[in-house]
C-alpha cells in the first residue's frame, strides 16, 4: 500500500480505492428516486415536501464544494476523505436511529456534504495515482463503475424491503439483524443501516492506506477570486453553467420521479417494478455512455448531443403518454440517451475558453444544484396539476440542452477519426 511521491509512477491500489469510492458515492446518491413512494407513504408527505429531500442533498454541493477545495490545500486528500465518510456516516446513522421527515432532511444534507467533499478530491487524486497518460481512460472507467452502482442500489433496496416484510421466513443473519432494529412499517430504513456500515468500513480502509502526493495542474487549481469574477462577466460562462444546471435537473428530475409516476399512473409496485425501472434508467445510462464514447470518435460532439437529446425527448414523451409497459422501458430510454449530455456540455464549455479552465470547471460544477431545483419544481407542479404535468419541466431543461448543440462554438472540437486523417494527410 506504499504511496508514491512522483506523479509519473502509478499506484494501482489507490486507483482501486478511488474506483471503490466512486461506487460508494453512486450507491449513496442515486437511491433517493426508488425511495420516494415509500417516503411519501411512511411520512405522509405530498410531492413538494418529498422533493425537499433531494433538494437538501444537492444543495449541499453548493455549500461544501468551495470550502472543501480550500481545506484540501491544508489537510490533503486522505484527511478530507476520512472526514467526508464520517459526515456521511453521521447522516445515515441519524436517519437509521430516528426515522422521521426532519431527520431525513438533515440526513440527506449531511450525506450530500460528504459526497461533495469526496468529489472535490478524488479526481485530481485519480490523475496522480493512475498516471496522467491514463487519466482519460480511468475517468471513463470511473463513470462506468458509478453507473453500475446506480443500477445495483435500487435492486438492493428491493431485496431488503421485500425480505423484511412481516411474516417472511428463512432470513439470513443480515436480515434477522435488520428486522430487529428497523421499524416494521418502514423497511426501507434498513438501507441507511447498510449505508452507515459501508461508510464506517470506508473510513477504516482509507485510514490504513498510504496516499501519494498530489500536485494540482493549472487546469485543476481553483484560481483566485478575481479570476472567478472575471469569468462571471462572460456570456459563454453563464450559458454553459445553465447547460450543466439543466442536465443535472434532467437526470435527477426524471430518476427521482420514475417510481412515483409508474405507481400513480400505472399502479406498478414501487418496491419491485418501480425499483427496477430506476435501476434500468441508470444501467441504460451506463450503456449509452459506452455508445457515446464510440460515436464521439466518429462524429462532432455537437451533432452527437443534438441526436441524443432529440431521442431523449422522444423517449420522455413515450414515458409520459404511453401504456404501462412502454412507459416502463421508455424512462430507461431517457437514461440511455441522456448519457452523453454531461460530458459533451462540459467538454464544449472548457474548450470554449483559452485559459482559466480550472476556475471555469469550478463554476460549472456548482450547476449540480440543478439536482436540487428541478425535482422540487416537478414536485410542486405535481401537487397542483398532477405529476405528469410537473414532469413537463424536463421538456424545458432538455430543450435548453438541445440548443447547446446549435450555438456552441468551441475553440477546439473533439478529435474524430475523420479529422485525424485530414491532419495526417
Amino acid at each position: 500500500m506504499e504511496g508514491n511521491k512522483s506523479t509519473g509512477k502509478r499506484n494501482y491500489y489507490i486507483v482501486f480505492l478511488i474506483m471503490l469510492t466512486f461506487f460508494v458515492i453512486s450507491f449513496l446518491t442515486n437511491i433517493i428516486g426508488p425511495l420516494v413512494p415509500d417516503i411519501i407513504k411512511g411520512f405522509h408527505l405530498n410531492l413538494t415536501l418529498v422533493a425537499i429531500l433531494p433538494f437538501a442533498f444537492f444543495i449541499a454541493y453548493g455549500v461544501m464544494s468551495i470550502p472543501t477545495g480550500m481545506l484540501n490545500e491544508k489537510y490533503k486528500e486522505k484527511k478530507i476523505m476520512i472526514w467526508a465518510f464520517i459526515v456521511a456516516c453521521i447522516g445515515a446513522l441519524l436517519l437509521a436511529l430516528f426515522p422521521n421527515y426532519l431527520t431525513a432532511t438533515v440526513s440527506l444534507f449531511l450525506i450530500g456534504c460528504g459526497v461533495a467533499m469526496l468529489q472535490v478530491v478524488i479526481n485530481p487524486l485519480l490523475r496522480t495515482a493512475g498516471g496522467e497518460e491514463h487519466y482519460a481512460f480511468n475517468s471513463v472507467l470511473a463513470q462506468l463503475i458509478f453507473g453500475a452502482a446506480s443500477f445495483l442500489s435500487p435492486l438492493v433496496y428491493s431485496y431488503l424491503v421485500l425480505n423484511l416484510r412481516p411474516g417472511e421466513v428463512n432470513k439470513n443473519f443480515l436480515l434477522e439483524t435488520l428486522s430487529n432494529i428497523v421499524p416494521s412499517n418502514l423497511p426501507w430504513i434498513s438501507l441507511y443501516w447498510v449505508f452507515t456500515i459501508i461508510c464506517l468500513l470506508m473510513v477504516v480502509v482509507i485510514w490504513v492506506s498510504r496516499f501519494p502526493k498530489v500536485i494540482l495542474t493549472s487546469e485543476e487549481e481553483a484560481g483566485p477570486l478575481k479570476v472567478h469574477l472575471d469569468l462571471l462577466k462572460k456570456r459563454a460562462v453563464w450559458l454553459y453553467f445553465i447547460g450543466i444546471l439543466c442536465y443535472v435537473g434532467t437526470e435527477q428530475g426524471v430518476s427521482n420521479w420514475i417510481s412515483q409516476f409508474l405507481f400513480e399512473y400505472h399502479q406498478f409496485d414501487p418496491q419491485t417494478m418501480g425499483a427496477k425501472a430506476v435501476a434500468y434508467f441508470w444501467g441504460l445510462m451506463t450503456a449509452g455512455g459506452v455508445l457515446g464514447l464510440i460515436l464521439l470518435k466518429l462524429i462532432d460532439s455537437r451533432k452527437v448531443l443534438i441526436i441524443f437529446t432529440i431521442l431523449a425527448l422522444i423517449s420522455l414523451s413515450f414515458g409520459l403518454f404511453s401504456s404501462a409497459e412502454v412507459s416502463f422501458w421508455a424512462f430507461g430510454g431517457v437514461g440511455f440517451f441522456a448519457s452523453v449530455m454531461y460530458p459533451v456540455i462540459f467538454s464544449l464549455a472548457l474548450n470554449s475558453l483559452e485559459s482559466n479552465q480550472g476556475a471555469f470547471a469550478g463554476i460549472l460544477l456548482t450547476g449540480v444544484i440543478g439536482g436540487a431545483i428541478f425535482p422540487l419544481l416537478v414536485g410542486w407542479l405535481g401537487d397542483h396539476f398532477g405529476l405528469r404535468t410537473g414532469l413537463f419541466v424536463i421538456y424545458l431543461t432538455m430543450g435548453y440542452i438541445l440548443s447547446v448543440g446549435f450555438w456552441a462554438r468551441p475553440i477546439i472540437s473533439n478529435e474524430t477519426i475523420g479529422n485525424r486523417k485530414k491532419e495526417i494527410s
